[in-house]
């Protein structure tokens, strides 16, 4: 049967780390808006030029681009089986325009995907904002607090440095939250109203938090 995942949580809630285990033990590829915007970017394709014309201005790309290539991407191979969407939708908009890509891509089935809500205190959440770190090269990201590194400054994994994002500071991450709650809420009350969402507590350790996505999985 047809897996598809959802997942919603504000920045620094853990689903991105989450997605990446998932998406391993499913064989599920694992979309996110910010990697497919870069990628189609890179590869210079008609959706990826006209999104790095408001990128590089620092706009937002508009809704419309960003569910033409949301669509591109559900509609390859790989994502026959399902998917796992890390942070897409984030508001009512992108949620309505979602809808009818998913109607479009599963007509003639009773697929309907799964939303999980990754929930996590603001102040837990702005800590983990603050000492988080990450590697340029393979991507892994770490908590120099929580976290028992034998080195703050370099990857476990490849040895390069980490690096730290300019908007990871208390007052940025504050005003990201604000604004990320704002839009999110009528995603929750819109999914909790279908049966299609599961509230998790981000709150635990990666391995638990894990253990509760999978266990949770219709």
């Amino acid at each position: 049967m047809k897996k598809e995942f959802i997942f919603i949580g504000p920045p620094g809630s853990g689903k991105g780390t989450q997605t990446k285990m998932l998406s391993e033990e499913y064989n599920l590829p694992h979309i996110d808006t910010g990697s497919l915007l870069r990628e189609e970017v890179a590869t210079g394709s008609e959706e990826g030029i006209l999104a790095n014309s408001f990128m590089e201005k620092g706009q937002l790309v508009p809704i419309e681009l960003v569910s033409r290539i949301i669509r591109n991407r559900l509609l390859k191979n790989d994502c026959k089986e399902g998917f796992i969407l890390d942070g897409y939708p984030r508001s009512m908009e992108q949620a309505q325009a979602l809808d009818k890509i998913l109607a479009e891509i599963d007509r003639g089935t009773d697929t309907k995907p799964q939303v999980f809500y990754f929930d996590v205190p603001q102040d837990k959440l702005v800590e983990r904002l603050v000492n988080r770190r990450s590697c340029p090269k393979c991507g892994a990201i770490y908590n120099i607090k929580t976290m028992n590194l034998k080195d703050n400054t370099k990857c476990e994994k490849c040895g390069t440095t980490l690096t730290k994002r300019d908007d990871d500071t208390e007052e940025v991450a504050v005003k990201r939250f604000a604004t990320y709650f704002a839009q999110t809420e009528p995603l929750i009350e819109l999914y909790t109203k279908r049966g299609q969402l599961s509230t998790l507590d981000a709150s635990l350790d990666i391995n638990t938090i894990y253990k509760n996505l999978t266990g949770a999985i219709k």
